[in-house]
């Protein structure tokens, strides 16, 4: 069902991105814009998994392909 359209390179700045949207989250309790920082889930749930949704919509994948 869900196969694997991220490579590792995007894998690993998926994570990254999201771990540090995250961690703004954390650093600045008082800002007003803090929980836009939230979204960072989807980066880090994406890359985690290696599956993007919007890639599968547009059938795109940035895996190496296996001939």
């Amino acid at each position: 069902m869900f196969t694997t359209n991220e490579g590792s390179f995007d894998r690993a700045f998926r994570v990254i991105v999201g771990l540090g949207l995250l961690a703004l989250f954390f650093l600045y309790p008082q800002a007003s814009w803090r929980y836009w920082t939230l979204i960072g889930i989807v980066p880090l749930l994406t890359g985690l998994v290696g599956w993007c949704p919007l890639y599968s919509v547009f059938g795109l994948s940035t895996c190496p392909t296996k001939r």
